[in-house]
Formats: C-alpha cells, sequence, structure tokens
C-alpha cells in the first residue's frame, strides 16, 4: 500500500481534557476542522483538506485514528485481503474506544468535546467571524455536535452514519437531546447546517435525513445523490463517501458539483471571496 507524506502540511499537537493528538494544518484564512472516515487521514481525505485549504481557508485535519497518509486502496489482489483485516481490525478500535459512540442513540461521542475546543483554538488563532466543520461516516455527524458552540457557523454532515443500527429505528443521529436542543435554538436564529448521502447508502438511511429535516427545518440542507453519480472505480462497492473514494471530479458530475456546494458554503458562511 502507498502512503501520501503529508509533508505539504504543518505538523502540530493540540492538547485537551487532557487528550493530546496530532494534527495536519494547512492553508491561511478562516479555519475548517475536517474529520476523517476510517481508515483515517488517507490521501483522498487529505486531498480534500488540500482544496478547502486551496478555497482560502486554513485546514485542521486531526488525526482520531487509523495511520497517518496510508492508501488503503489495494493495487493488487495480494492486498485486497490485507486492507479489509486493516480495516475491520480499525473498526474493531474505535468501536470499544470509549471515544467514540458507534451503536447507542441520543448520546454525542466524548471526542466531540475535544473537538470543540480545537475548533474554539483554531478560531482564535485564525480569526474570521467563526470556523467550519466537516464529519465524515463514522465522523459525520460529530460536525452537528460541535455546532452547540457559537464558534461553528458552517457544519458539514457527509455521509453521517453513527448509530450503526442496521436494524430499527435510523430516524436519529449520534447527538444528545440536550446538544441537538442547543442546536436547534442556533438554527432558529441562523444557523444552516449541511448534510450529503447517496441514495441507496444503508449506512445513511434516507430517515435519517428525514429526522434532520424535521428536527432543523428549513435550516438543513440536504444534498442526496444518485447511486449512479458514484466513482464507479471506488474499491468501496456501495456508494458511500460523498468527497473522497466515491467523488468523481470532473465538471458537470454530480459529486463535483457537491464538493463545490460544500466549499462555497464554507466560503459564504466564513467571509472568504471567491476566487
Amino acid at each position: 500500500m502507498s502512503r501520501d507524506s503529508l509533508d505539504d502540511f504543518r505538523v502540530e499537537e493540540f492538547s485537551a481534557d487532557g487528550t493530546t493528538r496530532r494534527v495536519y494544518v494547512k492553508g491561511g484564512g478562516p479555519a475548517v476542522i475536517v474529520m476523517s472516515e476510517i481508515p483515517g487521514v488517507t490521501p483522498l481525505v487529505a486531498d480534500f483538506a488540500r482544496r478547502v485549504a486551496d478555497a482560502g481557508c486554513t485546514v485542521y485535519l486531526p488525526s482520531l485514528f487509523g495511520i497517518d497518509g496510508l492508501d488503503p486502496r489495494p493495487d493488487g489482489l495480494a492486498t485486497v485481503t490485507n486492507g479489509a483485516r486493516m480495516a475491520g481490525n480499525l473498526v474493531r478500535k474505535v468501536c470499544v474506544s470509549r471515544e467514540f459512540t458507534i451503536l447507542a442513540t441520543g448520546r454525542s461521542s466524548p471526542v466531540v468535546a475535544w473537538l470543540r475546543a480545537l475548533a474554539r483554538h483554531a478560531h482564535d488563532r485564525c480569526g474570521g467571524p467563526g470556523v467550519g466543520a466537516i464529519g465524515m461516516c463514522l465522523t459525520g455527524g460529530f460536525a452537528l455536535a460541535m455546532a452547540v458552540d457559537e464558534t461553528i457557523l458552517a457544519p458539514v454532515l457527509s455521509q453521517p452514519s453513527l448509530p450503526l443500527r442496521p436494524i430499527g429505528n435510523a430516524r436519529n443521529i449520534d447527538i444528545s437531546e440536550d446538544d441537538l436542543a442547543r442546536v436547534k435554538t442556533r438554527c432558529a436564529a441562523g444557523l444552516q447546517v449541511m448534510g450529503m448521502r447517496f441514495e441507496g447508502d444503508p449506512m445513511v438511511p434516507a430517515d435519517r435525513f428525514a429526522f434532520l429535516r424535521d428536527q432543523l427545518g428549513d435550516a438543513f440542507i440536504g444534498i442526496e445523490l444518485p447511486d449512479s453519480a458514484a466513482n464507479p472505480d471506488a474499491v468501496l462497492p456501495i456508494p458511500h463517501s460523498v468527497v473522497t473514494e466515491h467523488l468523481i471530479d470532473e465538471p458537470g458530475e454530480p459529486t463535483r458539483e457537491a464538493l463545490d456546494r460544500v466549499l462555497g458554503f464554507f466560503r459564504e458562511k466564513l467571509g472568504v471571496p471567491a476566487a
């Protein structure tokens, strides 16, 4: 498997709530927190972060799990099994971690407190009206829970997959009732929340977005893409990762349009002039 050196990012450490993590920083302007999907800070996640930096923002990319820079995409049959085994081992580690609430409903993951502190730190350093945040897959709902903090002005939920409940009610997302109530108050005052999913993605059921529309009303900007818009060359056979693995980075493609809308959302809410 290949590796992205990430050497175009500044490497920093940030400590809060007794936890210190590595953070990759790049760009200038208002801050955006980019939270990676499983299996971690992959080359595709890093490339998305670079796009955010190129859009006129300072990207903060924390290392939450996995091996930074590792490309999990197989380059041959011999690595398919190895890649699947690595991903499976990582998922098991995350599932038993006390920082991540995987199955339970009505709870915000404890790691969100650390992420809120990182957002406040980034805002103090970068200035501007506030901070953007995007979570993907396992971290998708973290951006919503972070939005209880007035610092967060542009939360984006990309394929928010928690809680993992393949059977049962999907009209939920990984946020506590108190946190959701505070976000709803902010939405009533003007905050907007963007969400993205593929229509057939079983990890992000349609009922989850219906729940968000019910709770947030017109403040929720839901982008739901047809499965046919996903990159057919992606390793993951199920359309899932809108701005990374399943992105078709060509003008006119629905996933590229979704990516451009995310970058435009950050620029608009954080006061960054269009290029």
